[in-house]
């Protein structure tokens, strides 16, 4: 096991392990965090991005992030970009839950707006918007038409009269990545997802009601220009993917990948996790073609729940959803693969970056952000324990040096089992409800698993991703109800 010791100080956040460390590296890995965060991290981490750092066609680093703990292949957290020639694509660098991801939503109310209207809102919320394992959404399609909406996206939801035409604008991608192609995805994958749209699903997805105290607004003017002008004004953060859909195109495309990686590629890992396929073969294209689609569903997903959202919210204050400033902030994916030009031994080129746990978080000037964003750069919206909080941030332009890829959430430090048995979820509601905020959850064992202590100190990482120069603090957000799954 890795000590602080065997890593090569680049700054108080930067910790680096050479292709040396271990046989078959192609690039040092590194690690982002504070000695503190570096030396709490799981043993499995330093173990999976070594690992990564020996994949085909892979440049520069292998990167893990602030949040990082064990994952599938990839640590949660874990970051690598691969050449778009010579390089692979691997289920296992993405996720089972693809374009998981998190939407944040702002409100011209205050928490004393909210708050004698605070249980009736979760628990409507809790009611149009199914949660937990297996749920199923309001929306009925035919499995034909399921096709047509994951290659279509949020841009589907909002023609089908599930949202607003600026919730595109202010959706990664426009809410709908090009190239998604459904005749690469199985029958069984559309079988388990095609009556899902428009649901929250279990582990760590949330529906939060947030508040902005004015001490936690820790950038005004990004916070202004992010939407956040009153004290203590109230948000909505959710957080949630592609369900058993995405969950069956990652299992089918490991499958597949098991079976032509050494046989017909010649291609070996030092973990089957870690299956690939070379990204130019029809295998690896079947699977970025079926992996769009996956991310495309959960686009549209979030925007069926934001609609929900919208229509709570109005019924609840009689009032139309704009009156009630119910405006996107953002929606960003955390689990895919994209094809990104970036600087790559000082010259611009093509590459496939993976992020499994993380998300992108694009500089002040960037082409891919939204107008109004181009000033300010991207916001960036991380996710914490629903004990704590959450963070708004902004992407900066330093953020380069990791293809401008930042954590995702607060990380866990102890597995769902550890939590399980340390936690009883009605114990940990109804201490919850004592400190103010009201918790509805489709089980007491998932929400046990969730439980503040299970996952980092948040403020450490996000403090960490700014010392480092990758994303910067806006907004902290405190938890005043919890939808979980």
């Amino acid at each position: 096991m890795a000590t602080v010791k065997d890593f090569k100080k680049i700054s108080d956040t930067i910790w680096e392990l050479p292709p040396g460390y271990k046989v078959g590296m192609r690039v040092p890995a590194r690690i982002y965090a504070t000695q503190k965060l570096l030396e709490d991290m799981d043993a499995g981490v330093v173990e999976q991005v070594t690992n990564v750092a020996t994949l085909p066609g892979i440049v520069e680093y292998a990167f893990c992030m602030p949040d990082g703990h064990w994952g599938y292949g990839f640590p949660i957290g874990g970051v690598a970009a691969m050449d778009a020639k010579t390089g692979v694509i691997s289920p296992g660098g993405i996720g089972f839950d693809i374009n998981c991801g998190m939407r944040l939503v702002r409100t011209g109310l205050t928490h004393d707006e909210v708050k004698p209207h605070l249980r009736t809102l979760i628990d409507r919320l809790f009611a149009r918007v199914p949660a937990g394992v297996g749920s199923t959404g309001f929306i009925k399609l035919s499995q034909s038409e399921f096709r047509h909406a994951v290659e279509a996206g949020a841009r589907w939801a909002v023609k089908n009269g599930h949202g607003w035409e600026e919730d595109l604008e202010l959706t990664e991608d426009r809410g709908c990545i090009a190239g998604a192609d459904a005749t690469k995805v199985s029958s069984k994958a559309v079988e388990r997802g095609f009556k899902q749209i428009g649901t929250l699903g279990s582990g760590n997805h949330y529906l939060e009601i947030q508040v902005a105290k004015p001490e936690n607004v820790l950038d005004a003017d990004l916070a202004r220009a992010f939407g956040f002008t009153l004290p203590n004004q109230v948000a909505v953060m959710f957080h949630c993917g592609s369900r058993g859909f995405g969950h069956q195109v990652a299992t089918d495309y490991l499958q597949l990948f098991l079976k032509v990686m050494e046989k017909k590629y010649g291609l070996r890992t030092p973990d089957r996790e870690l299956a690939c396929a070379p990204f130019s073969s029809p295998e690896g294209r079947d699977y970025f073609a079926a992996m769009k689609c996956a991310i495309n569903m959960s686009f549209a997903n979030r925007q069926v729940i934001l609609h929900r959202i919208r229509e709570v919210f109005s019924d609840v204050f009689h009032k139309d959803p704009a009156d009630l400033g119910l405006h996107q902030v953002y929606d960003i994916a955390h689990n895919t693969a994209r094809l990104e030009r970036h600087l790559v031994g000082g010259s611009e080129q093509q590459v496939l970056v993976h992020r499994k746990g993380a998300t992108r978080a694009l500089g002040p000037g960037h082409p891919d952000l939204p107008d109004i964003y181009r000033a300010t750069g991207q916001p960036v919206i991380l996710g914490g324990s629903m004990e704590t909080g959450s963070y708004l941030l902004a992407g900066v332009t330093g953020g380069a040096q990791t293809f401008n890829s930042t954590a995702h959430g607060s990380g866990r430090t102890m597995s769902r089992t550890q939590a399980k048995k340390r936690f009883h979820g009605k114990k940990l509601q109804q201490d919850m409800e004592g400190r103010g905020i009201y918790v509805r959850t489709a089980s007491f064992a998932g929400l046990a698993e969730e439980a503040g202590p299970a996952y980092k100190n948040i403020d450490d990482v996000v403090a960490a991703t700014e010392q480092a120069g990758i994303s910067k603090r806006v907004v902290r957000l405190v938890p005043m109800g919890v939808v979980k799954g």
